[in-house]
């Protein structure tokens, strides 16, 4: 009875038949003699089947673990589920994305020489575990059946390091996490253990913030912190950009437009059907590991793995990509993304406006950032706490915070795509970041974010004119939103959003050890020489 009512409630068909018989903790031979730990799940069917590969550093025994495997056993799927290097029993240390490669393609040969498998394999999986299937699937041969990634790409880099900027909040939330997961009740809420995550991001130096949220140094911090400079390649093992394109095996995406990895999810969407290699993608109103989203994740994942490895096809959809249209609340399909748009260009003006017009000769707008008060992030793509849209009022009301408004908007305007700023800014030290935020404001003069970006600036930019100004070309974030008539289009321009980026302290330092830090004097130029604007993929149906 409660599998049907979880079926029920995921939306998925009615599974029939005998529950599936589950053998824990296979033992795993790795290359260097390390024993990973697996569980299989194995539907009542006679003879060999394929494998669905669920990797994941979360424990394969904790309740997100035993939800997708049983799910997807109860629907016919043979199902292994494996505790990556260094967790919940496996051997090893875990250093999060060193060895994925090498131990996955080590788990997928065994898993073909076992006598219950009949060669063919496929992977699924959320956020890290989707980076498992990235580290595997493009270098298996022969390659797997299917890929389900969601909320995932194929490299994290990008999304630790934002436009050059340490993204602190999730890097400390993240470390946190995989810090005391395995401790009793840790996978439940913890009020006080939030307290102690939000001030150990606030102190200084950041490389210590571990030990201050937990007791202890957590190892992906010290590597996150500590090569987080520009020319760094420390990260090269877990970046699969390159062989996105050579992929072989069917693809299937879910993500949401708070997610941290959206902008690289979507890159590498295009990748694969630039390539000719028909991929999907969902994209729903979600934040990253947002439960809203497991029902839709999961009929996706399903419906992929059956069409895949049972040639069951009756839960495909048709359109290779699906979104959501947020203001409007419904769900488009596509056949590509992005959909065709025209770029609109909205220009930075005198007086806090936004418009069409670029004026002639206008002095610059200045505002003061200081390290020691940085300006505050609200809402957005985070990890954890409030996350999504929020109100702005009280970030905007800061001088520290530029504001240019539109006027109301005269039809609904839906802007769905890749959106950008240009913003040309001269600062005192050099050592800047340039934050740009795009916002919905309603009838009732709430400002609420759409999407935004951040770019790290230091002395001597190419991008730097005689007069030292510099042209700041800051990509936002991927959206797909209405605004209504009657609303405004609002721009935000920023020193930083804290502490979901890192304090730009000023001075050039390491972030990691970076402890003082310099108020910086800006200057954002809107004249006719350097028109600073935010550019809209407009879309009109």
């Amino acid at each position: 009875m409660l599998d049907r009512i979880a079926d029920r409630v995921l939306g998925l068909p009615r599974a029939e038949g005998p529950a599936p018989e589950v053998t824990k903790d296979l033992r795993v031979p790795m290359p260097d003699g390390v024993v990973l730990l697996a569980d299989r799940y194995a539907p009542p069917v006679t003879g060999p089947a394929p494998v669905v590969l669920i990797r994941t550093p979360y424990g394969k025994g904790t309740a997100l673990g035993k939800l997708f495997a049983t799910i997807f056993s109860r629907h016919g799927l043979q199902t292994v589920v494996q505790s990556t290097r260094g967790t919940f029993g496996s051997g090893g240390e875990f250093r999060p994305f060193h060895t994925e490669r090498e131990d996955g393609l080590a788990t997928a040969e065994w898993l073909r020489a076992q006598p219950w498998c009949d060669g063919r394999l496929a992977m699924a999986g959320a956020s890290y575990l989707g980076h498992t299937q990235w580290a595997v699937g493009p270098y298996l041969d022969p390659p797997l059946e299917a890929m389900c990634l969601a909320v995932t790409a194929s490299e994290f880099v990008s999304a630790f390091y934002p436009g050059g900027v340490l993204a602190a909040d999730n890097m400390v939330s993240w470390s946190a996490q995989i810090g005391r997961q395995e401790l009793p009740l840790a996978q439940f809420p913890n009020p006080v253990q939030t307290r102690r995550n939000r001030r150990a991001m606030a102190g200084l130096p950041i490389a210590g913030a571990d030990v201050a949220a937990i007791g202890k140094p957590v190892r992906f911090l010290q590597d996150v912190t500590a090569h987080a400079e520009p020319g760094d390649d420390y990260w090269a093992m877990s970046d699969h950009r390159a062989v996105v394109s050579t992929l072989d095996t069917p693809v299937s995406m879910v993500t949401g437009w708070y997610d941290l990895f959206i902008t690289a999810q979507l890159r590498d969407f295009r990748a694969l059907a630039d390539a000719g290699k028909s991929p999907r993608i969902t994209i729903g109103p979600w934040s990253h590991g947002e439960p809203a989203s497991i029902r839709t994740l999961l009929q996706d994942q399903i419906g992929f793995l059956a069409a895949h490895l049972d040639g069951d096809r009756t839960q495909l959809r048709r359109s290779p990509v699906r979104l959501f249209l947020q203001g409007a609340n419904t769900w488009l399909d596509f056949d590509q993304w992005p959909p065709e748009s025209t770029a609109t260009d909205a220009h930075l003006r005198p007086l806090g406006r936004l418009g069409d017009a670029v004026d002639r000769d206008t002095p610059p707008d200045t505002f003061t950032y200081d390290p020691a008060d940085p300006t505050p992030a609200v809402g957005g793509p985070l990890l954890t706490g409030k996350a999504k849209q929020r109100d702005n009022t009280a970030v905007e009301a800061r001088p520290d915070v530029l504001v240019f408004t539109g006027e109301p908007l005269e039809h609904d305007l839906d802007v769905l795509g890749d959106v950008g700023a240009t913003v040309h800014v001269r600062t005192d030290l050099g050592h800047a970041d340039v934050y740009v935020r795009l916002c919905d404001v309603d009838r009732d003069g709430v400002s609420r974010n759409v999407t935004d970006g951040i770019l790290r600036l230091r002395p001597g930019a190419p991008e730097a004119g005689a007069d030292g100004v510099v042209t700041a070309e800051v990509a936002l974030d991927p959206t797909g939103y209405r605004f209504r008539r009657g609303h405004r289009l609002r721009v935000q321009v920023a020193g930083g959003a804290f502490p979901r980026f890192a304090r730009n302290h000023g001075t050039g330092e390491p972030v990691a050890a970076a402890v003082d830090g310099k108020p910086c004097r800006f200057e954002i130029f809107h004249d006719a020489a350097h028109p600073s604007k935010i550019t809209l993929p407009v879309f009109t149906g």
